[in-house]
């Protein structure tokens, strides 16, 4: 990929904010696959019991294999962006903020899975393909 090089300090930023995305969701994979009763919960509150549970956990799990492979970390990002979207879009309108009790922390871990995501994204921007070259400095401008 053509400008991928990152300053010693940009890839330590993001490595710190795959990693942090890649312990929330690693963590509440087991939750998912195991079917544990808040889990089995949520996904029947939102009426995709047990499916949308699995497909959910499966595509978690490959946004932490695609962010701790340091040349695929951006698209981790953005598939982490894509799932988490989703979270919060079904704790604002079905959910509710608060769930089992937690005070709101399944809604603030997702929250932060999205700003790591988005910092990741915003971050390995050069990485991207077709559109990253636009961003790197002294890239061809394509007008």
């Amino acid at each position: 990929m053509a400008g991928t090089s990152l300053s010693t300090r940009t890839k330590a930023v993001s490595w710190v904010l795959q990693v942090l995305v890649a312990v929330i969701l690693a963590q509440t994979l087991f939750f998912k696959f195991s079917g544990a009763e808040e889990s089995v919960q949520i996904f029947r509150t939102l009426g995709v019991e047990p499916w949308g549970r699995y497909a959910t956990a499966v595509a978690e799990l490959i946004t932490v294999v695609l962010l701790l492979a340091p040349r695929m970390a951006v698209f981790g990002a953005l598939l982490g962006l894509g799932v988490i979207s989703g979270a919060i879009v079904s704790h604002l309108t079905v959910l509710g903020i608060e769930v089992a009790d937690d005070g709101g922390l399944l809604f603030g871990m997702a929250l932060a899975v999205f700003g790591a995501c988005a910092g990741v994204v915003a971050l390995r921007r050069s990485q991207l393909p077709i559109i990253g070259a636009r961003f790197v400095r002294g890239g061809s401008s394509g007008a």
